[in-house]
């Protein structure tokens, strides 16, 4: 199917829609129980303003990011994101590759329909892949250490550890069209074991920062934490050696009712103080979110919803418009506002609403 005449990112979710199974798109698209915070993540965007300076001088913006070791050619990240298959036959291969073309960096998923060997390898084909790997701590943790040891040999760059999962959200859409496993032929490549069975994910409420150092005591590979709203969870999490943080909502699949993460990205920023970056997914839908996210603090942004919407309407070729298309409109945001450097971005470029 052709993006052709796409111009915003919002325009490929229509076409991904009428593409994508009734049940498949209510999966990709819906959030936990009323889905207050799902909306909320792009509403809270929509009340900041942006106040621009003039006759500044500036020149084309510079995009480019250093994050944990790993060079990027933007801020914009893609977030894990589970079933890529689903959305269209090359899967995560087809992000990886866009990801890698653009200069971004990826977190793969441990949820991932294709092997994070095989989506390394196929994305080094288009330059050097910026992969991190996304984690859920299971109890064997045997078994944890296993898959970490695959995503170090497969090349990632650092682990991000999902921290807001204790059990599973309630998606009601998935319950109301009984979709709660993948299509026949697809499986989580990555929670095969060595017998070659493929193992369910499973939560627990029992992890604890214990569990942080136990992870930080198996790899040498820079930690992230995500799913990280309170401002405390931020100040425990660098004095537990995380190496950064990500301030998120899980897309509004987890606890209903949280903030928006642009809601609670400036306290948690308050709360690090610089020691670690604070990065955020959730709610990102034009190049001005992002700005605004970086203006508060994010050393980077992360999106989730967009890129399977072009994944599913034209597979590599339509992730790779998507990071265009924002990337393209945080530069014009930039020059428009008189900056051309991030490291130069502040809250005062900004309009809060009141109470915010």
């Amino acid at each position: 199917m052709s993006s052709r005449r796409l111009l915003t990112v919002r325009d490929f979710e229509a076409p991904a829609r009428e593409a994508l199974a009734p049940a498949h798109y209510d999966y990709f698209a819906g959030g936990a129980c009323d889905e207050i915070t799902l909306a909320e993540n792009e509403a809270a965007f929509r009340r900041i303003a942006l106040l621009p300076r003039i006759l500044r001088g500036a020149a084309q913006p510079d995009l480019a990011v250093e994050l944990l070791g790993c060079r990027a050619a933007t801020p914009i990240m893609i977030a894990p994101t589970a079933f890529h298959r689903i959305a269209h036959p090359d899967g995560e291969i087809a992000t990886a590759r866009a990801a890698t073309a653009a200069g971004a960096i990826m977190i793969a998923s441990m949820a991932s329909t294709i092997a994070i060997e095989e989506v390394a390898l196929r994305a080094a084909e288009t330059g050097t892949p910026r992969l991190w790997f996304q984690l859920y701590l299971q109890p064997d943790l045997g078994f944890t250490e296993s898959v970490v040891r695959r995503a170090e040999a497969a090349g990632c760059n650092a682990l991000v550890l999902t921290v807001d999962s204790a059990v599973f959200g309630r998606h009601e859409r998935d319950d109301r069209n009984d979709f709660h496993q993948l299509p026949d032929g697809l499986a989580c490549e990555n929670l095969r074991d060595a017998d070659g069975v493929v193992r369910p994910i499973r939560m627990s409420p029992e992890f604890s920062w214990r569990h942080l150092e136990w992870l930080r005591s198996i790899t040498d590979l820079p930690v992230v934490l995500k799913g990280v709203l309170h401002p405390d969870d931020g100040r425990l999490a660098v004095e537990a050696g995380a190496a950064a943080v990500v301030v998120s909502n899980h897309g509004g699949r987890q606890l209903d009712t949280a903030p928006a993460t642009i809601q609670a990205l400036p306290a948690v920023v308050r709360a690090v103080d610089g020691r670690i970056p604070v990065l955020l997914d959730g709610g990102i839908r034009r190049g001005t979110d992002a700005l605004k996210a970086l203006a508060l603090g994010a050393s980077a942004v992360a999106i989730g919803r967009p890129v399977i919407w072009g994944l599913t309407v034209d597979g590599e070729k339509g992730v790779a418009e998507v990071l265009d298309i924002l990337c393209a409109e945080l530069e014009h945001a930039m020059v428009l506002c008189g900056y051309d450097a991030l490291t130069d971005l502040g809250a005062d470029l900004l309009r809060l609403p009141s109470g915010e």
